[in-house]
């Protein structure tokens, strides 16, 4: 249960670099139609993934409650959407518990069999 739990928060974090990459890249290239596309649904999507319900809610807001009216005022909010998800990312890196890690570890050590120092041939199978 541990494990599959450290797995999805893993994919959630890794997913959430992805879509940041995919969004500072397309920010530097100043592609406008794929800063809309990755905000509107990778954000929205991550964000539900990962019980972010507030950042869902704003990129889901951005485009249909207060459209922008202005290049500048787009690039604008992609850079606080932008801020606000490295905000996350840098929260999840400061959270990550080594004990925990350890804990699983020390857990898959203990129950990995051993190889005696008379069992040469079965050390050479594993």
């Amino acid at each position: 249960m541990l494990h599959r739990i450290m797995n999805m928060a893993r994919a959630i974090q890794l997913g959430l670099e992805d879509l940041l990459a995919d969004l500072q890249h397309a920010r530097r290239e100043n592609q406008l139609g794929r800063l809309a596309l990755l905000t509107y649904c990778e954000v929205r999507n991550w964000a539900r993934r990962a019980g972010k319900h507030d950042i869902a809610d704003g990129a889901t807001r951005m485009f249909t409650e207060n459209p922008c009216v202005s290049k500048e005022e787009f690039l604008a909010k992609v850079d606080t959407v932008i801020a606000t998800l490295e905000q996350c990312l840098q929260d999840s890196r400061s959270s990550e518990k080594p004990e925990v890690y350890a804990a699983v570890s020390l857990d898959h050590l203990l129950n990995t069999p051993r190889v005696q120092a008379g069992d040469l041939s079965t050390a050479r199978m594993l």
